[in-house]
Protein backbone atom coordinates (compact mmCIF):
# COMPACT_ATOMS: atom_id res chain seq x y z
CA UNK A 1 0.00 0.00 0.00
CA UNK A 2 1.77 3.18 -1.15
CA UNK A 3 1.66 5.84 1.33
CA UNK A 4 0.32 9.31 -0.46
CA UNK A 5 2.50 13.05 -0.49
CA UNK A 6 3.60 13.35 3.25
CA UNK A 7 1.89 16.00 5.36
CA UNK A 8 3.94 17.30 8.10
CA UNK A 9 0.97 18.77 9.76
CA UNK A 10 -1.19 15.00 9.13
CA UNK A 11 2.09 13.26 10.64
CA UNK A 12 2.24 15.84 13.76
CA UNK A 13 -2.02 15.21 14.51
CA UNK A 14 -1.57 11.22 14.10
CA UNK A 15 1.14 11.99 17.07
CA UNK A 16 -0.85 14.26 19.06
CA UNK A 17 -3.91 10.77 18.57
CA UNK A 18 -1.51 8.30 19.47
CA UNK A 19 -0.42 10.07 22.67
CA UNK A 20 -3.74 10.87 23.60
CA UNK A 21 -5.05 7.11 22.57
CA UNK A 22 -1.84 5.66 24.97
CA UNK A 23 -3.27 7.86 28.34
CA UNK A 24 -6.88 7.44 27.35
CA UNK A 25 -7.47 4.26 25.39
CA UNK A 26 -10.32 4.91 22.80
CA UNK A 27 -12.04 1.01 23.57
CA UNK A 28 -13.35 3.22 26.98
CA UNK A 29 -15.40 5.54 24.83
CA UNK A 30 -16.39 2.97 22.52
CA UNK A 31 -17.86 0.40 25.25
CA UNK A 32 -19.49 3.85 26.72
CA UNK A 33 -21.57 4.17 23.50
CA UNK A 34 -22.61 0.75 23.81
CA UNK A 35 -21.93 -0.84 20.52
CA UNK A 36 -22.31 -4.20 20.48
CA UNK A 37 -21.19 -7.01 18.17
CA UNK A 38 -22.63 -7.33 14.76
CA UNK A 39 -23.29 -3.26 14.67
CA UNK A 40 -23.28 -1.12 11.39
CA UNK A 41 -20.93 1.76 12.31
CA UNK A 42 -20.07 5.12 10.63
CA UNK A 43 -17.11 6.78 12.04
CA UNK A 44 -17.55 10.19 10.34
CA UNK A 45 -13.74 12.14 10.57
CA UNK A 46 -12.14 9.18 11.66
CA UNK A 47 -8.67 10.95 11.12
CA UNK A 48 -5.51 7.97 11.26
CA UNK A 49 -7.92 5.83 12.64
CA UNK A 50 -7.35 5.38 16.20
CA UNK A 51 -11.02 3.78 16.79
CA UNK A 52 -10.39 1.35 14.60
CA UNK A 53 -9.00 -0.95 16.30
CA UNK A 54 -10.62 -1.13 19.71
CA UNK A 55 -13.89 -0.86 17.16
CA UNK A 56 -13.10 -3.58 14.96
CA UNK A 57 -12.76 -6.27 17.91
CA UNK A 58 -16.10 -4.95 19.35
CA UNK A 59 -18.26 -5.52 16.37
CA UNK A 60 -16.69 -8.91 15.38
CA UNK A 61 -16.47 -10.94 11.66
CA UNK A 62 -20.22 -9.62 11.41
CA UNK A 63 -20.33 -5.47 12.49
CA UNK A 64 -18.82 -3.19 9.50
CA UNK A 65 -17.32 -0.39 10.19
CA UNK A 66 -17.21 2.75 7.35
CA UNK A 67 -14.87 5.07 8.19
CA UNK A 68 -14.88 8.39 6.34
CA UNK A 69 -12.65 11.49 6.06
CA UNK A 70 -11.64 14.62 3.62
CA UNK A 71 -8.40 13.66 4.45
CA UNK A 72 -6.04 11.33 1.94
CA UNK A 73 -3.75 10.72 4.29
CA UNK A 74 -6.65 9.37 6.82
CA UNK A 75 -8.03 6.79 4.47
CA UNK A 76 -4.36 5.27 3.80
CA UNK A 77 -3.52 5.50 7.98
CA UNK A 78 -7.18 3.32 7.93
CA UNK A 79 -6.27 1.20 5.30
CA UNK A 80 -2.98 0.55 6.33
CA UNK A 81 -4.25 -0.29 9.94
CA UNK A 82 -6.73 -2.66 8.18
CA UNK A 83 -4.18 -4.44 5.95
CA UNK A 84 -1.14 -4.78 8.97
CA UNK A 85 -4.07 -5.91 11.42
CA UNK A 86 -5.68 -8.43 8.72
CA UNK A 87 -9.18 -6.82 9.86
CA UNK A 88 -11.91 -7.17 7.19
CA UNK A 89 -14.80 -5.59 8.68
CA UNK A 90 -14.02 -2.30 7.47
CA UNK A 91 -14.74 0.27 4.68
CA UNK A 92 -13.16 3.47 4.05
CA UNK A 93 -14.83 6.13 2.23
CA UNK A 94 -12.96 9.93 1.23
CA UNK A 95 -15.61 12.46 1.29
CA UNK A 96 -16.36 15.80 2.47
CA UNK A 97 -19.29 14.80 4.19
CA UNK A 98 -21.93 12.55 1.96
CA UNK A 99 -21.49 9.11 2.88
CA UNK A 100 -23.01 7.33 -0.13
CA UNK A 101 -24.27 4.70 2.43
CA UNK A 102 -27.88 3.61 1.99
CA UNK A 103 -31.01 5.48 4.04
CA UNK A 104 -31.16 4.17 7.92
CA UNK A 105 -28.63 1.32 7.59
CA UNK A 106 -26.45 2.43 10.62
CA UNK A 107 -26.96 1.37 14.19
CA UNK A 108 -24.17 3.79 15.25
CA UNK A 109 -22.76 7.04 14.48
CA UNK A 110 -19.32 8.14 16.01
CA UNK A 111 -18.73 12.37 15.42
CA UNK A 112 -15.76 12.42 17.53
CA UNK A 113 -13.83 15.76 17.70
CA UNK A 114 -15.18 17.00 13.94
CA UNK A 115 -18.48 19.27 14.81
CA UNK A 116 -15.63 22.32 15.22
CA UNK A 117 -14.34 22.05 12.05
CA UNK A 118 -17.52 21.85 10.13
CA UNK A 119 -18.48 24.78 8.11
CA UNK A 120 -22.28 23.77 7.91
CA UNK A 121 -22.97 21.56 10.79
CA UNK A 122 -26.53 21.50 9.61
CA UNK A 123 -25.62 19.28 6.26
CA UNK A 124 -23.99 17.42 7.74
CA UNK A 125 -27.08 16.49 10.44
CA UNK A 126 -29.19 16.25 7.64
CA UNK A 127 -26.85 13.56 6.27
CA UNK A 128 -26.20 11.55 9.56
CA UNK A 129 -29.79 11.71 10.37
CA UNK A 130 -30.39 9.88 6.76
CA UNK A 131 -28.08 7.22 7.79
CA UNK A 132 -29.17 6.58 10.97
CA UNK A 133 -31.39 3.88 12.31
CA UNK A 134 -34.56 4.39 13.98
CA UNK A 135 -33.08 4.21 17.94
CA UNK A 136 -29.71 4.69 16.36
CA UNK A 137 -27.42 6.53 18.19
CA UNK A 138 -24.92 9.21 17.48
CA UNK A 139 -21.83 9.41 19.70
CA UNK A 140 -20.17 12.86 19.75
CA UNK A 141 -17.73 14.51 22.08
CA UNK A 142 -15.91 17.79 20.99
CA UNK A 143 -13.31 19.00 23.52
CA UNK A 144 -13.30 21.99 21.59
CA UNK A 145 -16.83 22.65 22.47
CA UNK A 146 -18.93 23.76 25.50
CA UNK A 147 -21.29 21.01 26.83
CA UNK A 148 -24.37 23.36 25.98
CA UNK A 149 -22.95 24.44 22.10
CA UNK A 150 -22.97 20.38 21.67
CA UNK A 151 -26.28 20.17 22.95
CA UNK A 152 -27.79 22.63 21.13
CA UNK A 153 -25.80 22.33 17.51
CA UNK A 154 -27.48 18.52 17.51
CA UNK A 155 -30.57 19.12 18.37
CA UNK A 156 -31.30 22.92 17.11
CA UNK A 157 -32.25 21.27 13.66
CA UNK A 158 -34.50 19.05 15.39
CA UNK A 159 -33.54 16.06 14.22
CA UNK A 160 -31.99 14.79 17.14
CA UNK A 161 -32.44 14.47 20.90
CA UNK A 162 -30.27 14.11 23.48
CA UNK A 163 -30.67 10.39 25.11
CA UNK A 164 -27.97 10.92 27.62
CA UNK A 165 -24.21 12.01 28.65
CA UNK A 166 -22.22 9.56 29.13
CA UNK A 167 -18.80 10.35 31.31
CA UNK A 168 -16.94 10.58 27.86
CA UNK A 169 -19.21 11.69 25.39
CA UNK A 170 -22.62 12.87 24.69
CA UNK A 171 -25.71 10.19 22.97
CA UNK A 172 -28.35 11.54 20.65
CA UNK A 173 -31.11 9.58 19.01
CA UNK A 174 -33.36 10.41 15.70
CA UNK A 175 -36.46 12.66 16.35
CA UNK A 176 -39.02 10.16 14.26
Amino acid sequence: MDNPKSNLGFKFMSLGFKLRDLFKPRGKILKEAGIKPGAQVLDFGCGPGGYILPLSRMLGPYGKIYALDINPQAIWSVKNIASKKNLNNIETIISDGKTGLPDMSMDFVLLYDVLHHLMQPEDTLAELYRVLKPKGILAMSDHHMEDDEITRTITAPGTFKLLRRGELAFYFTRVE
